[in-house]
């Protein structure tokens, strides 16, 4: 299905540039990516007891989408989905972890060579490249480490798991361990997020004149929530982790003030845009702050509550400020829309499309429908097609059918009501699905 690296480069030689809609300009583009954070999380989409400024800023600049998704409901196989444009039916990268015997130490499947990401596509086209903050799609040693995937600079956790922590020993630059020294013997003097910040804002000094790519996929509000302290909510009759959550999305939201700030110093807002988002669905759901709003489920299943997630872009001049989309897409349609904005074939094989028209208020080109699929749980799959959303919560269960426009809480399952549909969208869920060796389907047959 896809193509050596190697290959994917010769034939886009061959192709030359894709047409873009902006003729002559290729953006710097910068994503950013929080970890765990509700879609409910930020006031321009209904907290009420959480402060964000700068996104509600930014919400208003800009367009924020209420029907984006993620890659997937856990952490590594949404960062592979963005990173390949490829859904969990076909990416290589499908649960945190596999449990198959060989599998490569703590079952972490890598990235190969011949995978082709985002930051390859735009570095093909001239562009700076630099990340920071959580990868988790390749251990120290393989050919899934960001430098030998398209990044020139990078910065943060390689794995997950040790991303769990705030205040590391270690972190990884480029291909290097970096001692955190104010961490050393158990102490806590670096919050490994300020570091993070920090690179992000140097990495857009050094490269103002551009174009750049600047991929941000920040640790917070992840559990353990561990932050310096728990100001403005320090006064609030809440449980710590609570107070500790909420302090950490606004300093989080701070950070991406600093950010457009600097983008604004520099002059170069107006050619950049800034994308922000969640790698999954919401883990917060007690109140007071209840992350997922009146979505039902959390990270780790596929009701809406476990993808779907908040979605900004900025871009001044170009994205008309104070736009609302109800645009259906999902992280695999990054790839396709950075390469045209950077004027650059996107490979073939590929399950996204490009959103430019989307992020433009053009008219845009829909899916026939959104796939995912996650191995934890007995095997979940989940289809949306329109405003239905099929859920199958194990491999071989009967489907559950659900109107997202009367019932966004997944409350009501029509399935019984509606069995062509039922045949309709389980036959979507077995064409989309291609086995992997890493996480095998349990053997039974799917047939409605």
């Amino acid at each position: 299905m896809r193509q050596h690296k190697s290959l994917w480069v010769s034939t886009l030689l061959a192709v030359g540039f894709a047409s873009f809609a902006i003729a002559g300009e290729t953006p710097n583009i910068i994503f950013i990516m929080a970890d765990d954070l509700g879609q409910y999380d930020l006031g321009c989409y209904g907290q009420e007891n959480i402060h964000t400024p700068s996104l509600d800023r930014m919400a208003a600049e800009g367009c924020r989408f209420t029907h984006c998704y993620a890659g997937a409901a856990v952490c590594a196989p949404s960062r592979c989905v963005l990173m390949t444009g490829l859904h969990t039916g076909h990416s290589r990268v499908r649960n945190n972890s596999s449990r198959v015997p060989g599998a490569p130490p703590g079952g972490r499947i890598p990235l190969r060579d011949e995978d082709v990401t985002v930051a390859e596509v735009l570095k093909s086209a001239g562009y700076a490249t630099g990340i920071t903050g959580k990868w988790g799609l390749g251990e120290p040693g393989t050919a899934g480490v960001p430098n030998r995937q398209g990044f020139d600079e990078w910065l943060g956790f390689l794995n997950q798991r040790h991303a769990h922590t705030y205040y590391p020993e270690y972190i990884w630059r480029n291909e290097q361990f970096e001692i955190v020294s104010g961490n050393m013997g158990g102490y806590e003097g670096q919050w490994v997020h300020d570091l993070f910040t920090e690179f992000a804002l140097e990495f857009v000094r050094r490269h103002r004149d551009g174009p750049f790519f600047l991929y941000l996929p920040y640790t917070v509000p992840h559990g353990r929530y561990e932050v310096p302290d728990d100001r403005p909510y320090s006064d609030k009759a809440w449980e710590t982790d609570a107070r500790n959550y909420a302090a950490m999305v606004t300093r989080l939201d701070g950070d991406v003030g600093k950010i457009l700030s600097l983008l604004e110093e520099l002059k170069i807002d107006s050619s950049t845009i800034v994308f922000f988002c969640s790698d999954n669905g919401a883990t917060f759901t007690r109140a007071p702050i209840r992350s997922a709003g009146p979505l039902r489920g959390r990270k780790g299943n596929l009701y809406e509550g476990g993808i779907r997630t908040p979605m900004i872009a900025r871009w001044p001049g170009r994205i008309a400020p104070g736009r609302v989309s109800d645009q259906v897409w999902a992280f695999w349609d990054f790839l396709p829309t950075a390469a045209e904005l950077a004027a650059v074939a996107a490979p073939p094989g590929i399950d996204g499309i490009s959103m430019l028209p989307a992020l433009l208020g053009q008219e845009q080109q829909d899916h026939e429908f959104l796939y995912w699929e996650t191995p934890s749980g007995g095997y979940w799959q989940a289809v949306r097609y329109g405003m239905w959303k099929a859920v199958r919560t194990r491999w071989g269960a009967p489907l559950e059918l659900y109107h997202l426009g009367r019932d966004a809480g997944e409350r009501n399952d029509v399935a019984g009501r509606h069995p062509d549909l039922v045949k309709e969208l389980g036959a979507f869920m077995r064409t989309s699905h291609v086995e992997s060796k890493h996480w095998p389907t349990p053997n039974i047959s799917l047939n409605h």
